[in-house]
């Protein structure tokens, strides 16, 4: 298949992609990293349940923030489709999966926290709990929500690294910046999954080293597709694609 000229389409779908990286890393950050580097303190469940209970509106914030980042996750996995389907329609469409598989897995981790919440809400049914019981069960609750975010994680490597891909047969931007976006989905997929195996290696393999890549593959994309937005005459590539 030689793929030809860019379509209307495809230019608007480009730009979504842009826009939702861009718009999508913010509140990511600030529920993640903020909201809980904040909130959650390691090994010390009580402290941890007095931080949720003092900051309840804070960590409802970054509840909510990590929502708008997965309901723009469905937004940048669509659109990727649309611009990358004419490339390979079965690899597209695999990946689409793949990112709403992720997104669920996701979505459904968030119920971990307001489980938490609920816990601590002091409820009389909860009365016949101690104390420190809820707050090993709210800690657990929350711990959940990491596991959960490995999982989620794997998947969006998968889909991540298959639409690089696409975009590096496609040369609908620079090869170079699709090749480091294979590299950095591959990377933070391949931790994600250690971490399930091998759950000290999250010691060694700290965000800064599996995140780092993928957030610069991003914020890059981001403002290439809103500004450059796709190659007119991409450079002929061939291979065969079953429809």
């Amino acid at each position: 298949m030689t793929i030809s000229s860019v379509d209307e389409s495809q230019r608007k779908a480009a730009r979504v992609v842009g826009l939702a990286y861009l718009l999508g890393n913010p509140p990511a950050i600030f529920a993640e990293f903020y909201v809980l580097g904040r909130l959650i303190v390691y090994n010390n469940a009580v402290d941890t349940a007095r931080n949720i209970m003092a900051h309840e509106r804070l960590f409802r914030l970054g509840t909510a923030s990590n929502l708008t980042v997965f309901a723009i996750d469905v937004v940048l996995i669509t659109a990727l489709y649309v611009v990358l389907k004419s490339v390979n329609r079965n690899l597209a469409l695999l990946a689409a999966f793949w990112g709403l598989i992720e997104t669920a897995v996701l979505v459904v981790t968030l119920l971990n926290d307001f489980e938490a919440l609920r816990i601590l809400s002091g409820a009389d049914y909860l009365r016949v709990f101690e104390p420190d019981r809820l707050q090993a069960l709210a800690r657990l609750s929350i711990s959940a929500h990491g596991a959960g975010y490995n999982v989620g994680l794997v998947f969006a490597g998968l889909r991540s690294t298959l639409f690089c891909y696409l975009w590096f047969q496609s040369n609908y931007i620079p090869r170079a910046l699709a090749a480091w976006g294979i590299f950095a989905s591959a990377l933070m997929g391949a931790c994600a999954f250690s971490f399930i195996i091998f759950p000290n290696a999250a010691k060694i393999l700290t965000v800064e080293y599996y995140g780092g890549p993928i957030f610069f593959f991003e914020l890059t994309m981001g403002f290439w597709l809103l500004f450059k937005g796709l190659r007119t005459h991409p450079t002929a590539v061939y291979f065969r694609t079953t429809t």
